[in-house]
């Protein structure tokens, strides 16, 4: 997979196509899952051409009832890309394709069949008839010359339009023949060109629409021509021929890796390395493609409906991908929070790697505006500026700070009062979330103004902290406004100002004598 992609993906090029072939015997649904999975992650967008199975030196033929289980697999599979191109078998006008026996009629009605089975159960099924031998002699039932079996094909006129109206593009073998050694200026039905002669049959044969080609096999062979001359038919081919013609949709040419006979002739891959045409190609100036992909997924967020003004929160999204796309930043997707408002400031992550079917938490922060309103936050998430999937509209209400009155006192003092006093708040995760110093106590009752960073109506732990006093705490639900809250009479026995009372704390008493003046009721210490 790495190396296709490396091949057609360079030079600026992205979502290139692959053609790869699954047997009835091979309908894995892991194994070919975690294949496309490879191919999602190396932008590279499958051509799937099916194939029976083997019967001694023929493939077996296919039944119109087969169409069943293929169409069940094929569903199990979460594309790489919207669109789902099949190709209906291998070369049909070969007996040894067949069989062991061309038959146009049946593979007609079989691939009338398998492409009605397909369209009626996904609409993004792009479904092509097999590639022909366009080379193929007229030698009934062993060979049938492609232009006569597709004339056998289509000789019912009704028949013909109803197979064709379920056939979106056409596959194409269009090999530089005789002896896959042609010129690659070569035209006509057994040239690179063939593609023309075979879509000029179909007008002639009453085929009215207009389909797009996918070159799914071509190729010179190694051996009867060097590997520069090869490499540079393709360079032409490609720049020269394929490109110019803006029906040829695709070009997947014949074969990336095959190590033994009878195709080593035609592997781009070799032992230790690639053949001369794969860095030719590889070094062409290529198109940057942007397949549409199925986008489906849920986001979700909780909000408060109040905040407090001229604060920092900070809150989880989870995101769980249920497409076909690869959310990632490195291909244009991000997280951004719309707002009514510019005085809302929002810090959003990175979108990490999120794969089909798999889920992530990220953490975002907002700032809310200096003075009370209400505002509208959505979450949005795009690729590049395209909106795929948002959250309903969050209406919150910014309120002024609040306070709170903390009601204490401090033994044994008849007159309650203290300095250097500090209020710490947690909230549910034991998380602080604000904190204030150098408060003071008048008469048993500490102030606390301005308290930001917090969720009205939520609950939050209240810590009292003040030398050398053991802290008081209690849970309480914060509201807008003025709260108040009682908590138990504070204790100087923290000598060691490490938070609860223990032995060392004697020790810290008896190496300061005045720290016992505190224990007078009228001292002011």
């Amino acid at each position: 997979v790495l190396g296709a992609s490396t091949l057609v993906n360079s030079q600026d090029g992205d979502w290139g196509y692959v053609t790869l072939v699954i047997q009835e015997n091979d309908r894995d649904v892991r194994k070919w899952q975690d294949l496309f999975e490879q191919l999602r992650e190396k932008h590279l967008i499958p051509i799937i051409r099916l194939a029976a199975s083997p019967q001694g030196e023929v493939w077996r033929r296919p039944e119109e009832k087969d169409a069943h289980e293929w169409v069940d697999f094929l569903n199990k599979l979460n594309w790489v890309v919207k669109k789902r191109y099949i190709v209906l078998f291998n070369e049909p006008n070969h007996a040894s394709e067949w069989g062991g026996e061309v038959d146009p009629e049946s593979y007609g009605k079989v691939a009338l069949a398998f492409a009605r089975a397909l369209k009626e159960s996904h609409s993004d099924y792009v479904v092509m008839l097999g590639g022909l031998d366009a080379a193929a002699p007229q030698y009934p039932t062993q060979f049938w010359d492609s232009g006569e079996f597709m004339g056998e094909v289509c000789k019912d006129a009704q028949f013909c339009k109803n197979l064709f109206d379920n056939i979106d593009a056409w596959a194409s073998h269009s090999y530089p023949n005789p002896g896959f050694s042609g010129s690659v200026w070569d035209s006509g039905k057994k040239s690179i060109r063939g593609y023309e002669y075979e879509l000029n049959l179909l007008k002639e044969l009453g085929v009215e629409k207009d389909l797009p080609v996918l070159i799914t096999e071509t190729g010179w062979k190694q051996g009867v021509l060097s590997e520069d001359t090869i490499a540079e038919n393709y360079r032409i081919a490609f720049e020269q021929i394929w490109a110019q013609d803006t029906r040829i949709q695709a070009v997947t040419p014949f074969v990336f890796k095959y190590l033994s006979e009878p195709f080593i002739g035609f592997s781009w891959k070799k032992d230790g390395g690639y053949s001369a045409q794969y860095n030719t190609v590889k070094d062409l100036q290529k198109k940057k493609g942007n397949p549409e992909q199925i986008q489906k997924g849920t986001m979700e967020i909780s909000l408060p409906d109040m905040l407090i003004a001229r604060s920092t929160y900070h809150f989880s999204v989870s995101l769980k991908n249920e497409g076909q796309a690869l959310w990632n930043q490195e291909d244009g997707y991000t997280l951004s929070i719309k707002s009514n408002t510019d005085e809302v400031k929002t810090l959003v992550p990175d979108v990490r790697k999120i794969r089909p079917f798999e889920e992530d938490r990220m953490n975002i922060t907002i700032k809310t505006p200096a003075k009370p309103q209400t505002i509208e936050l959505t979450l949005l998430l795009k690729k590049n500026d395209e909106v795929i999937m948002e959250t309903k509209k969050h209406t919150i209400k910014i309120e002024p700070f609040p306070s709170l009155a903390i009601k204490t006192s401090i033994f044994p003092k008849m007159v309650s009062n203290g300095e250097d006093f500090e209020v710490q708040l947690f909230n549910t995760d034991q998380e602080l979330v604000f904190s204030k110093k150098g408060l003071s106590m008048r008469k048993g009752t500490i102030l606390v103004e301005n308290i930001a960073d917090i969720i009205p109506g939520h609950w939050y732990r209240i810590v009292l902290i003040g030398y050398p006093y053991i802290p008081r705490q209690e849970i309480q639900v914060i509201y807008k406004g003025v709260n108040k809250i009682t908590l138990k009479r504070l204790l100087p026995f923290d000598a060691d100002g490490n938070g609860r009372m223990n032995l060392n704390d004697l020790k810290e008493m008896i190496m300061n004598p005045q720290f016992f003046l505190r224990f007078i009721p009228w001292n002011q210490l």
